[in-house]
């Protein structure tokens, strides 16, 4: 009896053991717990921390775009007793460690800018007794030098280079020409002269009286055998329009004389037949004289000072709806106060300096038509001013010799707001346009940055991209989800997600190699492919209702998708051959043709049709998977009710499944999107990289992610290509942000409104 009660009063005592055992495993669950998710959020710190790590080095290398150009001024020196003449009678080498000046009594000073060591002057060789009157700058250290007996010396000023023991050494030569005689009456001094080197031989206009002009030009004919035969013209030139000349430039191709006059008048001569040069037009600039006149590195774009203080850039350029090419102004700066007495030409870059009476330098841009800087020389009066070869520096001499030095830091001087995101005038277009054209053939080629193009490309690639992409996606997953069979939708959700594993590149290869020549092929049957599978399936569905209900019963239901995949392909393949008899009916069996004629449109084999499919393709499974798992996460009692009140299948999932859905859905179309704006590969394989603004759904664009990935391994680092190139990554991320931001918004919008459901 005692060993019973023993028994049961252990009994109940068994489960305390178990009972301890529950609470240590609660406690290392409830451990664990905590761990994942300090480690959860860790991971979610780090995220945040590498994007934000990206972005500040994304605004680190954009940031040099939009610092301001600055000045920092250098001691001076001063051409002691010499005689300046006004114009391009000075300059600099490379390194900005000797200056020359020609002097008026027939010599070229030297002196040293950055130490006091002398440097011997250099008598112009075969002057005489004559002295030198005008200086013109022929570009690269070349000048010309006219005197006072009507003739005319080249001047080359030549710097070598010796490095010895770690400090370089910087050696002055200078080389001259043959004199020729100008002028063709006497021995007039030379007032003005400009001049230019083409292919064909040197040209040279110089001017000894108000309106006299002389024209020199110096055939050079090679011969198979012998040496190279010079033929030598010299004619006069009579300027005969109201007022004197002051000022003459002329085009380094020796093809366009512009002479300024004090009327204010531009009169621009054609050369190209040098023994007939032809007055072509005249043209009002400003009520005062013409006191200035230079072309810009390319000799495309003439920059005019006047006495008023104004300063205006011009082009030959054929205007709309004209053939005959005038004289066009571009650019208008901002007037200075006092007569403009000199302008020079940077040698790097579309960039010129211009100084006035009153001591002002301002460093301008041509292609911007902005003023970058101002600086003031305490040199007065100006007689001339300079850009350092490198455009590193800045240059003003006065009438007495001294000059003022600046070191410019100006790394970037074509980049504004205005040059990235709106029209700008380029050298050779009749009007302002969006271009980007980052490189060319030459140095003095003019860069174009403008990321309209490449912006509205990436927009114009996503949104035919969603256009084909949505309808599909959305639909799918409606009758993936609603629909169709369970055992059918077991084996179809998984194929459908494992396509959005397919890399972008072999999306793009086919694009490019194999879908863009079939699509070229049987585009009329792709527009009518909409109609014709449509028509088709709601025939399909209209004899499937005539069929005895025997017939019916015989498909399950949700198996419909074993009837349509057959209508669907045969009626793709009747709308291709039903879109080849409309071209040979409508089109003359050539649809192209007729898109040009009636339509004005060209098609691109490699155009917006084919990315839209390609991109659209990749963009699907995305959206798919996620608007499905956001349809099927949708209560059952909601749709049990819906039923049960009398609704059918297709209501039900229209009226109530859908909305309830709708934030879901709504957060897949913009991670579609997200995808679209973000693919590089499929755009660059699949489109001609061509960056036009044009919706036509048969040309090409450029988007900015696959400019990045063309452009940014050629660019050099560090440079305007390189910075504005993360300038675009950086669009990219804000566009991706904004759109995400916006998204979220929307989707909690619409999760609060269906949330009772």
């Amino acid at each position: 009896m005692a060993s019973r009660v023993e028994t049961l009063s252990a009994g109940p005592a068994q489960p305390a053991r178990p009972l301890v055992v529950s609470r240590v495993r609660q406690g290392r669950r409830i451990l664990a717990d905590r761990w994942a998710s300090r480690l959860v959020v860790l991971g979610g710190l780090i995220i945040i921390a590498s994007i934000l790590a990206i972005l500040f080095v994304i605004v680190g290398e954009v940031y040099p775009l939009v610092k301001k150009p600055t000045a920092e001024p250098r001691p001076g020196v001063n051409f002691a007793g010499v005689q300046v003449i006004p114009g391009a009678s000075f300059g600099v080498e490379e390194y900005r460690e000797i200056a020359f000046l020609a002097s008026g009594d027939g010599t070229v000073r030297l002196v040293a800018l950055r130490d006091e060591r002398p440097l011997p002057s250099v008598r112009v060789p075969g002057l005489e007794n004559a002295r030198v009157t005008a200086v013109a700058s022929l570009g690269r250290s070349r000048y010309l030098l006219g005197t006072s007996d009507g003739r005319a010396i080249p001047l080359e000023m030549k710097f070598g280079t010796a490095f010895t023991g770690g400090r370089r050494t910087v050696t002055p030569e200078a080389a001259f020409g043959s004199p020729t005689v100008l002028d063709p009456v006497g021995k007039r001094p030379v007032v003005r002269v400009a001049g230019a080197e083409p292919n064909g031989g040197p040209i040279t206009v110089a001017q000894f009286g108000p309106r006299d002009l002389a024209l020199q030009s110096i055939v050079e004919k090679k011969a198979l055998i012998g040496s190279v035969r010079r033929e030598e013209a010299l004619s006069a030139l009579v300027v005969d329009v109201d007022g004197d000349v002051t000022a003459l430039a002329m085009d380094g191709r020796g093809e366009d004389l512009v002479v300024g006059t004090s009327r204010g008048l531009l009169v621009r001569y054609d050369l190209r037949d040098r023994a007939n040069p032809v007055r072509t037009e005249t043209v009002p600039v400003a009520g005062a004289a013409i006191t200035t006149l230079d072309f810009l590195i390319g000799d495309r774009t003439l920059v005019a000072g006047d006495g008023a203080g104004g300063v205006t850039t011009w082009q030959v350029l054929r205007s709309e709806g004209t053939s005959t090419p005038r004289l066009t102004r571009i650019h208008e700066f901002r007037r200075h106060t006092a007569p403009i007495v000199a302008v020079a030409a940077s040698a790097r870059d579309k960039g010129f300096a211009v100084a006035d009476s009153a001591g002002t330098v301002r460093l301008n841009y041509g292609t911007s038509g902005k003023t970058l800087l101002e600086v003031t020389t305490p040199n007065r009066p100006v007689a001339g001013v300079l850009v350092a070869p490198k455009a590193d520096g800045l240059l003003a001499l006065s009438a007495r010799g001294e000059v003022a030095h600046w070191t410019l830091d100006n790394a970037h001087p074509e980049i504004t707001l205005r040059t990235l995101f709106g029209k700008v005038w380029y050298e050779g277009y009749s009007r302002p346009e969006y271009v980007w054209q980052s490189t060319g053939g030459t140095d003095d080629f003019e860069a174009k940055f403008s990321l309209t193009p490449l912006m509205f490309g990436t927009l114009k690639g996503t949104v035919y991209a969603l256009l084909f992409a949505v309808p599909i996606a959305l639909l799918a997953a409606l009758y993936v989800s609603e629909f169709m069979h369970p055992n059918v939708k077991a084996y179809l959700k998984p194929v459908i997600e494992i396509m959005a594993a397919l890399p972008s590149v072999v999306l793009g290869f086919l694009a490019g190699l194999w879908l863009a020549p079939m699509i070229e092929r049987v585009v009329p049957g792709i527009f009518l492919m909409p109609f014709v599978v449509t028509g088709a399936i709601l025939g399909a569905l209209a004899l499937w209702r005539l069929a005895p209900v025997r017939v019916r019963s015989m498909l399950r239901p949700g198996g419909e998708v074993a009837i349509l995949v057959p209508v669907v392909v045969v009626a793709g393949l009747a709308a291709f051959a039903l879109g080849g008899l409309l071209e040979q009916a409508l089109a003359g069996g050539d649809y192209r043709g007729w898109l040009l004629s009636v339509l004005g449109l060209t098609y691109d084999q490699r155009n917006s049709l084919v990315v839209g499919i390609a991109m659209g393709f990749a963009v699907i499974p995305v959206i798919f998977t996620i608007a499905e798992d956001s349809l099927a996460n949708v209560p059952q009692h909601l749709r049990a009710g819906s039923l049960a009140l009398g609704a059918n299948r297709w209501q039900t999932a229209i009226r109530v499944v859908l909305p309830t859905a709708s934030p879901g859905i709504f957060s897949a179309i913009m991670i579609g999107f997200g995808r679209a704006v973000g693919e590089t590969m499929i755009v660059l394989m699949a489109t001609g990289n061509t960056p036009v603004m044009d919706w036509s759904i048969f040309s090409g664009f450029r988007a900015l992610s696959a400019n990045i990935a063309v452009e940014l391994p050629e660019a050099p680092d560090g440079g305007t290509l390189f910075r504005v190139l993360f300038l675009a990554a950086f669009l990219l991320f804000c566009l991706t942000f904004v759109v995400n931001t916006m998204a979220e918004m929307v989707r909690l919008r619409l999760r609060r409104k269906y949330r009772y459901l």
